[in-house]
């Protein structure tokens, strides 16, 4: 809870009460992280239908929404990619329209995005904020998501700034969690050809670039919350190795990642190699730039 260490109270919006106790450690209403810090509340909401969660958006200074079902968590059937869409295109549009009927309106929305927004099909070609969207199932679907916020941004007139979140590197989950095991055991290696770019990024960096969006007075629309040095999977596998000290030469063929994940394959084996240039043009100065420095950080600490 870094917004509220730094004194920020939080008012955490979850679809139950007991998930967004777990999520707060059965805070409730009171101090969440010291004496003098800021302080945590829960509030019931329905992402698929406005409530009167909405609320809780009226007089609050911001409003954060990073919500939406795992893209890898389940095979794609045709239900699958509506609540894949409807999770974070019908959540965005219920948080920008209840900002819209706010009598005193936040300062920003940050809205969550992807580096999904460019497409499976770019290559090497490096990819800024300005490049175009790609045409596949993700592309679209990243598109429609910023543009559900649309009532925030045009009737309201809020900042929106929206992260296109690439691979986030951390403990307890995502695709590095799924590699350790693994390397732990002598049999990692390269995803598919190893030649698709990973626009990775570490945790703590990500925590601090959202909150570098809440406080400028200036950063709005898309910006890529990826670390500023993209490296192929073959060079992620390699630097994962030596940040174990394990080998990397043992690759998971293409058909394999075909068989475990079906249509998902297309997420799995490509890539972007998106670069922060908003993020970098604006000043933020990251903590993990380097993949090496941000392997050993997480693979060192318990």
């Amino acid at each position: 809870m870094a917004l509220c260490e730094r004194g920020d109270d939080v008012v955490v919006l979850s679809r139950g009460k007991a998930t967004a106790e777990a999520r707060c450690g059965g805070l409730g209403a009171r101090p969440a992280c010291g004496r003098g810090a800021g302080k945590v509340e829960l509030a019931v909401w329905t992402p698929e239908k406005a409530g009167d969660w909405s609320r809780v958006v009226d007089g609050a200074d911001a409003i954060v929404h990073l919500a939406g079902a795992g893209v890898l968590d389940e095979s794609w059937t045709p239900e699958r990619k509506e609540m894949l869409r409807s999770s974070r295109i019908r959540s965005t549009e219920l948080l920008a329209e209840a900002i819209a009927r706010a009598e005193q309106k936040p300062r920003v929305f940050v809205s969550s995005s992807a580096v999904g927004y460019y497409g499976t099909e770019t290559g090497d070609q490096v990819l800024e904020e300005g490049s175009p969207p790609g045409h596949d199932f993700l592309a679209q679907l990243v598109v429609d998501w910023e543009n559900a916020a649309a009532a925030a941004r045009g009737l309201a007139g809020v900042r929106v700034a929206h992260p296109r979140i690439g691979l986030v590197l951390g403990k307890g989950g995502g695709m590095l969690e799924k590699m350790l095991p693994a390397f732990k055991a002598f049999v990692g290696g390269p995803v598919g050809t190893g030649a698709q770019y990973m626009g990775w990024i570490h945790v703590v960096d990500v925590v601090r670039a959202l909150e570098f969006a809440l406080d400028s007075t200036e950063l709005a629309g898309p910006f890529n919350l990826t670390a500023p040095e993209p490296v192929t999977m073959d060079a992620f596998a390699h630097a994962l190795g030596n940040a174990m000290g394990r080998p990397s030469a043992l690759r998971v063929p293409c058909f394999a990642v075909k068989l475990a994940f079906g249509t998902r394959s297309e997420a799995v084996l490509s890539g972007q190699r998106a670069v922060p240039k908003v993020l970098s043009d604006a000043g933020f100065a990251f903590v993990f730039p380097e993949l090496a420095s941000a392997l050993a950080d997480i693979v060192s600490n318990p």
